[in-house]
């Protein structure tokens, strides 16, 4: 989770850019991928809260695999589900988002190994799973974030 902290905080760093969309890169603006990817974060830490580790069942997941070895998940491929997609993305509505997730990590690194999630395309994920994908996801966003204010600066 260390790395999905330390993702997080570069994230915050353009909570000042919220407002900026570039269509080239995204339609979406720079505090819709901060909100998103603190929803997304929140979420499933909700999820695995309220899971039973015991009802964990590992399958191989083909999608998941690919997606885990190349550390990288396409862009534009997956449509975000309604519970993660922001409604408000205004500077206090991020602020408050980001707080939240960076105690949701913490909270995550306190669960039962086998405390999970359901993803719509990986199946279960357990602890160290779910620390990799938020990871992977943080940084898609982050990379989105940096393309748009690049991109928006030339």
């Amino acid at each position: 989770m260390n790395k999905t902290i330390d993702l997080i905080l570069k994230l915050d760093t353009h909570n000042t850019s919220a407002a900026i969309i570039n269509p080239q890169v995204s339609a979406a603006s720079v505090g819709w991928h901060l909100s998103h990817s603190y929803l997304v974060i929140n979420q499933i830490s909700g999820a695995m809260v309220a899971s039973v580790p015991s009802d964990y069942e590992h399958k191989f997941n083909l999608k998941r695999f690919i997606i885990f070895i190349t550390g990288k998940l396409p862009r534009g491929k997956a449509k975000a589900p309604k519970a993660v997609t922001p409604i408000n993305t205004d500077s206090n509505a991020i602020n408050t988002l980001h707080t939240k997730a960076l105690d949701n990590l913490k909270l995550l690194k306190t669960l039962p190994k086998n405390s999970y999630f359901k993803h719509p395309y990986f199946g279960h994920l357990n602890v160290p799973q779910t620390a990799k994908f938020l990871a992977l996801h943080t940084k898609h966003h982050l990379n989105i974030v940096t393309d748009i204010l690049t991109k928006e600066q030339l």
